[in-house]
């Protein structure tokens, strides 16, 4: 059999990154992107699909009776419908453990850049002042150092962990992670758990690496932001809607918490309205878009395991196999 392959959204991918095509016949159909309406009639006829934010949900999949395995170039499958999927026989794959260094990096990043004030000093360097400055230094933004400090964290999975890794190890903080019902008893033995109030209330810098679940949604809203010091930090690495965004916004200009910096939006790209805007020019917020995950390494990986999940469906051995 040969197999007709169609990648919805190659773009996705860095263009220096080299996805390989797979090792047996094949047909390959490359689209740099493509538009929900245009998913069903570009995989017509296709067995295999490749696809990173196309989305694919279940009337999409009601005229593609030869689809028989969909390759998510990403962990998150929100672009699916899991469970018509299932009931299809077809099989999804995602990606796992890519990401490791390239999101514990870029949050840190994150934490450092808004812990050392360094936007607004460049900012003002940029500007000139530092030309105009009375003594070797000026003091216009805080700085506060991170050791001794409490990270919280919500998610104690890979990410979450290696995060609180370079905490602990790197900066000497106290990490602690968000309890919930799903916590194992082998977690509990080497972590530290507080339930959310007391997370919040706790934490100098609050860091989200857990999944967009029905849970999670909206998770860090207003009151969530009262309970946390006026000091703290606010980073998101994860899924935007696991805070309501325009509360984060207004916990920024009002002063409720000292600084967020964010990778990820409900919805991406953002709209000019969307309430972040507001916010650029403030030195204590950052939003980078939605490149936690994007180092070099880290994007090689995932496209070598996303074919390697391709040809081992095919062998018969499918392997990162997503069902609900």
């Amino acid at each position: 059999m040969t197999h007709r392959i169609v990648f919805l959204d190659r773009d996705t991918i860095a263009p220096h990154v080299n996805v390989r095509q797979p090792d047996f016949p094949h047909e390959w159909v490359v689209y740099d992107r493509t538009p929900p309406e245009l998913v069903a009639e570009r995989l017509n006829g296709a067995s295999i699909a490749i696809t990173n934010k196309a989305p694919i949900r279940a009337d999409t999949l009601d005229g593609l009776d030869d689809l028989k395995m969909i390759a998510v170039a990403a962990t998150g499958t929100d672009v699916l419908d899991v469970e018509a999927c299932n009931a299809r026989g077809i099989v999804i794959s995602n990606i796992r453990g890519y990401a490791e260094n390239t999101v514990p990096e870029h949050a840190f990043a994150l934490i450092l850049a808004l812990r050392r004030s360094i936007v607004g000093y460049r900012r003002d360097v940029a500007a000139g002042k530092w030309l105009e400055a009375d003594q070797f230094c000026f003091f216009d933004h805080p700085i506060e150092d991170l050791a001794g400090k409490q990270l919280g964290i919500l998610g104690e999975g890979v990410l979450g962990s290696s995060v609180a890794a370079i905490a602990e190890n790197g900066f000497r903080m106290k990490a602690a992670f968000l309890d919930h019902a799903y916590v194992t008893d082998e977690a509990r033995k080497s972590k530290t758990f507080l339930a959310l109030p007391d997370l919040l209330a706790t934490s100098d810098v609050l860091t989200v690496h857990c999944p967009l679940t029905p849970d999670t949604h909206h998770l860090l809203d207003i009151d969530a932001f009262k309970q946390m010091k006026p000091n703290a930090l606010v980073v998101n690495t994860a899924r935007g809607a696991v805070i309501k965004e325009e509360d984060l916004a207004k916990a920024v200009e009002d002063g409720m918490i000292a600084g967020a910096g964010i990778d990820v939006l409900a919805s991406e790209p953002p709209s000019n309205d969307h309430p972040y805007m507001k916010l650029l020019e403030r030195p204590n917020f950052i939003l980078t878009p939605h490149v936690a995950w994007a180092s070099t390494e880290a994007m090689q990986t995932l496209s070598d395991q996303m074919i390697d999940n391709i040809e081992n469906f095919v062998n018969g051995n499918p392997t990162n196999v997503v069902s609900k």
